[in-house]
């Protein structure tokens, strides 16, 4: 009868570490995601500012008499506002994704711990299971 609730106890155990396992491959998935989606945030904030540095710059050559008082195209009345509105934005939208990252990182983190925890009872139960089996075998030989 031992035998018999050690093995169901066993059997569920590996159930449930199958599922960790599946579980972490998706937060896995989900986590590189993240990162991708953070990169490709960077990457157009890098090119919405560098836009703008453009259009700014080409506003300045195109218009030297009207920004004599400028020395360069970053001292355009509202290019740093410009600049600083498009950073912000990006600045909300790159917390979110970090935030993310972390709350993924985290999950990550206590499946690993619970997973571990399930390995260490299968092990323990496992060992029981053979323990029994030797014994009811032995016919109190030893």
């Amino acid at each position: 009868m031992a035998i018999a609730n050690l093995s169901e106890t066993v059997k569920a155990y590996i159930l449930r570490r199958n599922q960790l396992q599946m579980e972490q491959q998706h937060l896995f998935n989900q986590k590189q995601l993240a990162v991708y989606a953070q990169a490709d945030a960077n990457s157009l904030l890098s090119l919405t500012k560098s836009d703008i540095r453009a259009k700014y710059k080409e506003l300045w050559e195109a218009n030297p008499d009207d920004y004599k008082d400028c020395v360069n195209y970053t001292e355009i009345p509202d290019f740093e506002a410009e600049i600083e509105m498009i950073e912000a934005k990006f600045q909300d939208e790159l917390a979110e994704l970090s935030a993310w990252e972390t709350s993924i990182s985290n999950q990550i983190t206590t499946n690993d711990t619970e997973l571990q925890e399930v390995n260490a009872f299968l092990e323990s139960y496992k060992g029981m299971l053979s323990t029994n089996i030797q014994g009811d075998f032995n016919f109190g030989l030893n």
